[in-house]
């Protein structure tokens, strides 16, 4: 199996807000909407977002909900040209958003950011991808060889980069021959054998795969856990976990 990264879904507390933070900062547009009794779904994303990007689910609960970041959940990087980091970060600033960490900061090399909802987004450099498309999503995993393990078993994923200090370790891992457009999922590992917490304000990755039931099928066969099968959610969707515990949805995207 390998597909493509199609989302990563964030919960708010506030829809209109959050949906005002992207717009404006951002320059993230409305693609589509999911209105249900309950909750709505909002997808945002640059208006020239490539077709093989990932975009950003935003999900608000109806009522009074508040949530729990926890720290397994990391930070979402969206990318700006080489030669923009300062220039993208002062002019955020300049418009009201929080200064968490500066390039000056982080050697230069990338930025952090928060949304309303303390959500953390890190600005990087690219050469590639439309600016404020997503480059990554960051988690951090108990088990770096179950993490990577997984992911290239499961999901016939490769790794594509890693960063290894004295005391951590990223790995960036997609599809074998995905397109740099398209989203990577960094793990971060630290080396003090530390747990973590899930929080609820995090929901799932999101992969795209052609046939649902084929690939629900393989995943079972590879013994992927058993969370949301497809015919629990009425076969248009289906969900089940890493080994860590983060969500994983499989999506058809037409």
């Amino acid at each position: 199996m390998s597909g493509l990264f199609d989302h990563v879904m964030i919960r708010v507390e506030d829809l209109e807000e959050s949906l005002d933070w992207y717009e404006t900062h951002l320059n993230y547009e409305e693609k589509d909407r999911w209105e249900a009794e309950t909750f709505t779904i909002v997808y945002l994303g640059p208006e020239d977002v490539h077709e093989d990007g990932a975009l950003l689910e935003l999900t608000y609960n109806h009522g009074d909900h508040t949530y729990e970041l926890g720290d397994a959940w990391g930070h979402i990087a969206v990318r700006v040209p080489e030669d923009e980091l300062q220039e993208s970060y002062d002019q955020l600033m300049a418009a009201g958003v929080d200064d968490y960490r500066d390039p000056e900061s982080c050697g230069n090399r990338y930025a952090f950011v928060k949304d309303p909802d303390g959500h953390e987004i890190e600005i990087v450099k690219r050469d590639h991808g439309a600016k404020w498309s997503i480059d990554h999503t960051m988690v951090r995993v108990e088990d770096a060889d179950e993490a990577l393990g997984y992911w290239t078993r499961k999901f016939d994923y490769a790794e594509t980069g890693r960063w290894e200090s004295d005391t951590f370790a990223n790995y960036f891992m997609k599809p074998v021959d995905a397109p740099e457009e398209a989203m990577s999922l960094e793990l971060t590992y630290n080396y003090d054998g530390r747990t973590y917490t899930m929080g609820d304000a995090w929901g799932h990755l999101c992969v795209r795969v052609d046939d649902l039931d084929e690939a629900w099928e393989r995943l079972m066969e590879r013994e992927a856990p058993d969370y949301r099968d497809p015919e629990s959610c009425d076969h248009n969707y289906a969900f089940t976990k890493d080994q860590d515990g983060h969500e994983i949805e499989l999506i058809v995207r037409e």
